[in-house]
């Protein structure tokens, strides 16, 4: 009841800090991210929008927002730890803090948490994606494949990664599912399903481990970022396809690549043969002008004579990789 009290008192003295403007863009469910630069100038952007300036926030007023998070989250924001990174404890938004030295006055981003599951049909309606490329896609959850999901920031990757996964649930309803996270955003409505979710003292690649203990029926990883990519490509070789997890990457190719830089960073010994192996299919998302697109789908057969062995589903014509 005191700690209801407690966390009660923080929300409400947050929102007073946040102020009419950025509490209303939080509750916009077409906002998808609120940026505060060290100027004090807000910017929005909104889906298919773009970004936008929506006012200003004055430094006493940001401190108290970034110290806020710190204090929910456990700890403190000084000059001594002047980065804040954790979930906003308004909605679970993804949240980065920034305090001098680092910036000249306070700063921070704000990557609001999927609120709306879009279908795979709606990424078609919409032109995001082709019926080929959503066509691949269910075939590979079906053959219960081991899928990436690449792009840029603010691409729409763990967005696509959600509507995968609830076709993952439709297809295969009494999988077991066991999703890690450094952020909750995943969303699952699985019925056997079990969320992890790193702290300072437990990270991705502990988290894999344990998940072995799980009886996992498919790994969903919200997004590899460190050496903890190798632990989760052995799962999947070992006993447990049909993954997913999202990787900062440009083009499918790239996340290939970015997966050996991942590995490298866990093992001396190249690892391409392991990606070729792990990896089936690579869908690329990025932000265009005229909004998301899928980029490109592709399916990774193996790595042989120092390439990857790949087939390309861009929505208007396939070709092979030699």
């Amino acid at each position: 009841m005191i700690a209801s009290r407690s966390h009660h008192r923080l929300v409400r003295k947050l929102q007073d800090a946040l102020g009419e403007t950025v509490c209303s863009a939080l509750e916009d469910p077409s906002v998808v991210e609120i940026m505060l630069n060290p100027d004090g100038r807000l910017f929005v952007e909104r889906l298919g929008q773009g970004i936008d300036s929506m006012g200003q926030l004055q430094p006493g007023a940001a401190e108290i927002i970034i110290g806020s998070v710190a204090h929910a989250l456990q700890t403190e924001a000084d000059e001594d730890q002047p980065i804040i990174s954790g979930e906003l404890p308004i909605g679970g938004h993804r949240f980065e803090g920034l305090l001098p030295p680092v910036v000249r006055a306070p700063s921070f981003t704000i990557r609001k948490r999927a609120s709306r599951l879009i279908p795979l049909d709606d990424y078609v309606r919409s032109a995001i994606m082709t019926s080929e490329q959503s066509h691949m896609i269910r075939k590979a959850i079906e053959a219960r494949l081991n899928i990436v999901i690449s792009g840029g920031t603010g691409s729409g990757k763990t967005t696509l990664a959600n509507a995968v996964i609830a076709e993952m649930v439709r297809s295969s309803p009494e999988h077991r599912l066991v999703i890690l996270e450094d952020t909750a955003e995943i969303q699952c409505a699985a019925e056997n399903a079990v969320s992890l979710h790193t702290t300072d003292t437990v990270d991705m690649a502990r988290l894999l481990k344990s998940t072995m203990r799980l009886r996992p029926d498919r790994i969903i990883v919200g997004e590899v970022r460190d050496g903890a990519a190798l632990t989760l490509l052995k799962a999947w070789n070992t006993g447990h396809p049909g993954g997913i997890t999202t990787i900062h990457a440009n083009n499918a190719l790239s996340a290939l690549r970015r997966l050996e830089q991942l590995t490298a960073e866990a093992s001396q010994q190249p690892m391409h043969e392991v990606i070729g192996e792990a990896v089936d299919l690579v869908v690329s998302i990025e932000r265009a002008p005229q909004g998301r697109r899928v980029r490109e789908v592709i399916h990774v057969e193996a790595f042989r004579d120092g390439n990857y062995q790949t087939e390309t589903y861009s929505g208007e014509r396939r070709f092979d990789d030699a």
